[in-house]
C-alpha cells in the first residue's frame, strides 16, 4: 500500500494524517477538503502530503482524485459516506470510515432483499434509516468490495472503534456473554465555554436523536438522557451518572451477536460528560429540533440557530495551547467496558478501563487535543493494520466490533505505543463500582 487519500482533515482526519506521514510504506497522502486553510495547515508541514480542494457532494471528482490510490480514509461527516464508498468501489481502493452509515436506507429498500416483515420494530424513522443503511453495508455493499478483492471497514475512531475492539477482547474471559455496557465519561472541561471537542454538528445531532439499545436479543429505542446509571471508577474524581446516548456501538453489536459476543443479548452505549450536561435542557426545551418554526415573524431551525453560536472544535496547534496555557478546569475522563456473562458455570464481570493521554498530555506529546489524539489516532491504528498486512486475504465490509484475536491482540499493541493501554479486572458481578 502506497498511495492513500484521506476526505477531511478536520479534527481527527488531520490526526490520522500527521501519523501516517511517518509510515515508510506511504510514499504520497492526498488530502481533501473543502476548508483550504485545513490543507495549507496540513500539507505545509508534511512532506508526503499533497492537498486538493474538493466537495464531497461531487461524486465525479472525488474519483477523478482517487484514481490510483490503494487506501481511502473517510473523515467526512455521515451525510458523504455513500458518495465516498462509490468512490472506492470505482476506483478499486480499501475503504476506512470513522463512522458508520446512515444515509443507504434508500439503497436497502430498493434492493430485492427488502422485507420490513424481518426488520427490527424500531420507533423512531431515524433510528429505522440507520439501521437499514448498516444492513446494506453488510449485505450489499459487502459482495460488491468482496467482488474487487477489496476491505470496507467501518466505525473506527475510539467510540465506536477503540471501545469495540477492547469489547471484542473482553469475549475471551467469558464462555457465554450476556450484557454489555460501554461507558464514556469526557472530563476535559475547559475554562471557557467549550461543550464540544469534535465536530459540534455531529455531537449535536447525537444529542438530540433517539438512542438505541439491544435488550433481550431485540434493538429497541431509548429515550435520549434517559436510563441512567451511575459509576464511581478509581479514575473518577466523584460519582458519574452515565445515560442513553444515540451511539453505533449498540447497533453494530446487535448485527454480530451471536459469531462475535458470545451470544449477547444486551448492549448498551452510557455517555456523561459537558457536552451532555449543556446539551440535555436545550433538548428538553425543544431547542434541538429540526422543524422551522415561526419567532416574531422570522423562520428559524432551532438546531441551526443553536448550532451557529457554538464554538468549532480547536484543531490547530494555536488554538489548542491557549486552552493549555489558561489551564483546564478539569482534565480527567474515562472509556470503561463491563461485559456480563458465565466462565466455567460461574457468572463474571469482565471489567476493562481504557487509560489514555489527558487533554495537556495529548498536546504535549502531539500538539493535540485529548479528542483528537484518542480519536483521529485510533483511527490510524485501523489504518496501520492495513498497511502492515493483518487484514490481508480479507474482503467485504466489516465493522471495527468484528476483528479477529489476532487483530485484536495487534491493535491493543499499536496503541500501547502512543501510551493507550488496557487494564482488565475479573470480578464477581456485583462487585461493580456503582
Amino acid at each position: 500500500m502506497n498511495k492513500v487519500m484521506v476526505l477531511g482533515v478536520g479534527a481527527m482526519g488531520s490526526a490520522a494524517t500527521i501519523r501516517l506521514n511517518d509510515e515508510p510504506s506511504i510514499s504520497e497522502i492526498i488530502c481533501a477538503d473543502h476548508d483550504r486553510e485545513a490543507l495549507d495547515t496540513i500539507v505545509g508541514k508534511l512532506e508526503k502530503a499533497r492537498g486538493i480542494f474538493i466537495e464531497a457532494e461531487d461524486f465525479d471528482s472525488i474519483v477523478k482524485e482517487a484514481q490510483g490510490v490503494d487506501f481511502i480514509l473517510n473523515a467526512l461527516p455521515l451525510e458523504y459516506t455513500k458518495n465516498v464508498l462509490d468512490a472506492a468501489l470505482a476506483v478499486k481502493a480499501h475503504y476506512q470510515d470513522y463512522a458508520s452509515a446512515i444515509d443507504l436506507y434508500k439503497v436497502w429498500e430498493e434492493s430485492e432483499l427488502f422485507d420490513p416483515k424481518s426488520e427490527p420494530e424500531l420507533t423512531d424513522p431515524v433510528a429505522m434509516a440507520w439501521w437499514r443503511s448498516v444492513k446494506a453495508l453488510y449485505e450489499i455493499y459487502g459482495p460488491k468490495f468482496k467482488e474487487i478483492g477489496k476491505l470496507a471497514l467501518f466505525g473506527t475512531g475510539s467510540a465506536p472503534g477503540l471501545i469495540c475492539v477492547v469489547s471484542k477482547y473482553a469475549m475471551r474471559y467469558l464462555d457465554e456473554c450476556d450484557t454489555i455496557y460501554n461507558f464514556v465519561w469526557e472530563g476535559a472541561i475547559a475554562k471557557r465555554f467549550q461543550p464540544f471537542w469534535w465536530s459540534p454538528i455531529t455531537a449535536l445531532t447525537d444529542m438530540g436523536d433517539m438512542a438505541v439499545a439491544f435488550e433481550n436479543g431485540k434493538l429497541t429505542n431509548t429515550p435520549p438522557f434517559g436510563w441512567p446509571v451511575t459509576r464511581h471508577y478509581s479514575e473518577m474524581p466523584w460519582r458519574v451518572t452515565f445515560k442513553e446516548h444515540c451511539h453505533d456501538e449498540p447497533l453494530q453489536y446487535s448485527f454480530n451477536a451471536k459469531d462475535h459476543f458470545k451470544g449477547c443479548r444486551n448492549a448498551y452505549f452510557k455517555y456523561a460528560g459537558p457536552g451532555m450536561d449543556f446539551s440535555q435542557p436545550l433538548y428538553e426545551a425543544g431547542l434541538l429540533s429540526h422543524e422551522e418554526e415561526e419567532y416574531n415573524g422570522q423562520k428559524i431551525v432551532p438546531f441551526d440557530f443553536i448550532l451557529s453560536h457554538l464554538p468549532h472544535a480547536p484543531k490547530y496547534y494555536d488554538e489548542i495551547k491557549s486552552f493549555v496555557d489558561e489551564g483546564m478546569a478539569l482534565d480527567s475522563g474515562c472509556m470503561v467496558i463491563e461485559a456480563y456473562g458465565r466462565k466455567d458455570e460461574k457468572d463474571v464481570l469482565v471489567e476493562i478501563h481504557v487509560n489514555a493521554p489527558g487533554f495537556v498530555e495529548s498536546f504535549e506529546r502531539a500538539g493535540m487535543t485529548a479528542e483528537m489524539y484518542l480519536t483521529g489516532q485510533c483511527g490510524y491504528l485501523f489504518t496501520k493494520l492495513f498497511i502492515n498486512g493483518f487484514f490481508n486475504g480479507d474482503t467485504g465490509v466489516i465493522g471495527s466490533d468484528m476483528l479477529n484475536d489476532k487483530q485484536v491482540d495487534q491493535y491493543l499493541e499499536y496503541a500501547k505505543e502512543l501510551g493507550i493501554t488496557i487494564d482488565t479486572n475479573i470480578k464477581k458481578p456485583w462487585e461493580v463500582m456503582a
